[in-house]
């Protein structure tokens, strides 16, 4: 992956921290800038949900650097900014579940970490902070696609935090004369994703479940709908934010997905076919509160301001991903 390149000016005189980038899409980002020579990435996680062995593979890089740190550390994140040009801002207390059980923990990291590392960044005279939002933020809006301007009541503390950010963000762009550039992720999935601990996501748990013979248990009745992104297109709108010389494309948020929906039942099917156990059956249990019913991305407006196009589809990515938990069994 990533031999397209999505930029077209040389990288090798940029230094670009990535927060959050132990964990799935923030290495992945870090193995775009690596592979197309970036002067230096600067790492900054505490591995709280992150995992060292997914940038372990770029310690021998030259321009490669890695923090452990806690972005709700003020400090920490001065010391990560000195010297950086641009900031991806992947770090983030992730799941609707776990922010309703432990809604103090999503809130210190994903508000109070926010903030630190935005005043961080104008603290050393850092104009661009790309930072990743959420499609929680829609919320209990109806309309399918879900349309940036357009969002509902949040339906969880995690939605609630993402949000904030949107907010922040918008009012820090003329505060402290900034750019910003922020995502509604719609369901990531890739390589690097992981199938462990209690809140983890359902691509990688069913594509175990399939391949270890186990329980793929579904919450609900499968029939929620969801917009699948694979890894590299989100990849992709990360690079093409970051260096960016359209100025309408500044201070605005983006739905990141590819325009489509599936069932998590259809979802289930096309992994249990790919990995060839077209008989396996899920177990449904209750359904998680916060979870929004249905959701798919209007990505027209991140088409005509950054040029972005999906060019991986649910299927091949499917097919990408589990070649790549094959790999490690």
């Amino acid at each position: 992956m990533y031999d397209i390149a999505y930029h077209s000016d040389s990288l090798e005189d940029k230094t670009i921290l990535i927060t959050g980038a132990a964990g799935f899409i923030g290495s992945n980002i870090v193995e775009y800038l690596l592979r197309h020579r970036v002067g230096k990435v600067i790492v900054l996680d505490n591995l709280l949900t992150g995992f060292k062995s997914n940038v372990d593979v770029f310690a021998d890089f030259p321009n490669y650097q890695f923090i452990e740190g806690d972005i709700r550390n003020l400090e920490t994140c001065k010391k990560a900014c000195e010297g950086v040009d641009i900031i991806c801002h992947q770090a983030a207390l992730g799941s609707v579940p776990r922010s309703i059980k432990e809604p103090y923990a999503t809130t210190g990291h994903n508000v109070d970490g926010f903030v630190n590392m935005v005043f961080a960044a104008k603290y050393h005279g850092i104009r661009r902070f790309v930072y990743a939002s959420s499609s929680s933020v829609y919320g209990d809006e109806p309309n399918l696609p879900k349309v940036e301007n357009r969002i509902g009541k949040p339906l969880s503390p995690y939605a609630i935090t993402k949000l904030s950010n949107e907010l922040f963000a918008d009012n820090f762009a003329h505060v402290y004369d900034m750019e910003f550039i922020g995502f509604r992720y719609f369901n990531v999935f890739g390589p690097r994703q992981s199938s462990q601990g209690a809140y983890a996501a359902v691509i990688p748990l069913f594509v175990e479940a399939c391949m270890k013979d186990g329980i793929a248990y579904i919450n609900g009745d499968g029939g929620q709908t969801r917009d699948f992104t694979f890894i590299e297109n989100v990849v992709q709108v990360n690079i093409k934010a970051m260096f960016t010389k359209n100025a309408a494309a500044l201070n605005q948020v983006y739905n990141v997905g590819c325009g489509e929906r599936y069932t998590i039942l259809e979802l289930f099917q096309g992994i249990c076919n790919l990995a060839g156990k077209t008989e396996k059956k899920p177990l449904f249990q209750a359904a998680r509160e916060g979870d929004i019913r249905d959701s798919q991305a209007d990505i027209s407006k991140v088409k005509k301001l950054l040029g972005y196009h999906p060019t991986i589809d649910l299927m091949k990515g499917l097919k990408l991903t589990l070649d790549y938990f094959k790999e490690l069994t």
